[in-house]
């Protein structure tokens, strides 16, 4: 009898933990970032942009590369037009002794407070770019605001902070 208990209480084991296995491995895919836009953050970054300077750990002893575009160091001067009611605008790089580049930009700030940025090559239709990059944006006020960047500086995570300041 307790032979038949000890199987039933096994099948009821394996039963559950099947149903278990089922329900976790089909559990939805969760997004990284939202699609949810904040507009009032959003509308409150448009316009015409420099970096006032660019912060990370260790600058003094090593280069970081930013968007795989230049040296952090490089965006500091840089301009940046940022249009809200299109999640458009432009980038250029124009800091002496750096390579100068410009890009246009597609960009969007989420409820999160993430700037989701994608540089445009010319000649690519932005909804075919289909990487970019994710930034924290804090301490907005009418003429400034920061965006920070998660980077691997050699076996070790960092941040590399952009300060802007109203054009």
């Amino acid at each position: 009898m307790a032979n038949v208990k000890n199987q039933n209480k096994m099948k009821k084991l394996v039963l559950m933990a099947t149903v278990l296995g089922i329900m976790v491995s089909c559990k939805p895919k969760q997004s990284l970032v939202t699609t949810s836009v904040n507009r009032k953050t959003q509308v409150s970054l448009k316009g015409d942009w420099v970096v006032s300077g660019v912060e990370y750990a260790g600058s003094e002893y090593f280069k970081v590369t930013s968007f795989e575009i230049a040296d952090a160091k490089c965006f500091e001067g840089s301009e940046w037009h940022l249009v809200s009611n299109n999640d458009s605008g432009n980038v250029a790089l124009n800091k002496a002794g750096c390579s100068s580049y410009a890009s246009d930009i597609k960009w969007y700030v989420t409820d999160e407070n993430q700037m989701v940025l994608k540089f445009i090559k010319e000649g690519e239709k932005p909804r075919k770019v289909t990487s970019g990059y994710i930034l924290i944006v804090s301490n907005v006020t009418q003429n400034s605001f920061d965006l920070t960047n998660k980077v691997q500086v050699g076996n070790n995570g960092g941040k590399v902070v952009y300060h802007f300041r109203r054009k």
